[in-house]
């Protein structure tokens, strides 16, 4: 236990933390807009029990790294490529993602889907639930091989991703609400989706997709369209001041 007074220890368990929340951001759009088919008093419990679910998956992947190192190795080859179990999860995980964010994308832009009419109480909770739980094993994959890579120490990994998904906790109703009172912003959050589903695509297939290019993307994307809201908001106070 002499780790625990060892300052290298701290300093990464800080920075696993913020890495950790910041790879949960995906998680948190794909339940925000899931959550969002529900009638509203389910919606809160959707988010938290998807958010568990996602602990409680990337705590299970801590304690059998052996298995997910194992996920590394090659199983086959096709085309001079070698085949690994994490490069299926990825591919098949980001096809899944790619598919639900057209579906969501063609479902508003057609009108399939009622807020609060019949499309919204036609979901079912264990059926999201499902969805949510497809996506937490690709997504907690990607964020356990993250932090196989930067500590040593399990403990350390599993105090990270309790405390950051207890922040997501916190603050995904906040974010939630947002993402479904603006439609525009709910538009961009399934772009969002799409662009990770692509990225996840890519690394099933070997490609090295730098994640931080993908979040400047979908930093500055945001930016821009926080920028069109308060522009919007400004010129309907506009004529209430006059």
């Amino acid at each position: 236990m002499e780790w625990i007074l060892d300052p290298q220890i701290w300093i990464g368990l800080l920075t696993l933390t913020a890495l950790e929340i910041v790879l949960g951001i995906d998680n948190i759009v794909f339940i925000s807009i899931l959550s969002g088919k529900l009638p509203a008093p389910s919606r809160n419990r959707a988010r938290q029990w998807g958010l568990a679910l996602a602990m409680i998956m990337r705590i299970l992947l801590l304690l059998s790294l052996s298995w997910i190192m194992g996920l590394t190795r090659p199983l086959f080859s096709l085309l001079s490529f070698n085949v690994t179990g994490r490069a299926l999860i990825l591919f098949f995980g980001g096809l899944f993602l790619l598919a639900k964010s057209t579906r969501e994308i063609h479902h508003r832009i057609e009108g399939g889907i009622d807020e609060h009419g019949a499309g919204a109480t036609r979901a079912s909770f264990s059926g999201i639930l499902v969805q949510i739980l497809l996506l937490d094993i690709v997504f907690s994959l990607d964020s356990v091989i993250t932090a196989v890579g930067m500590v040593d120490e399990i403990p350390v990994m599993i105090v990270a991703v309790v405390v950051a998904v207890a922040v997501m906790m916190i603050f995904s109703g906040i974010i939630s609400d947002f993402i479904q009172r603006h439609p525009t912003l709910k538009m961009l959050a399934l772009s969002f989706l799409l662009l990770i589903g692509v990225n996840l695509i890519g690394e099933g297939l070997g490609f090295h997709i730098p994640k931080g290019y993908t979040y400047f993307a979908m930093g500055f994307s945001l930016g821009v369209e926080m920028l069109n809201l308060w522009v919007r908001k400004r010129k309907r106070l506009g004529p209430a001041r006059a």
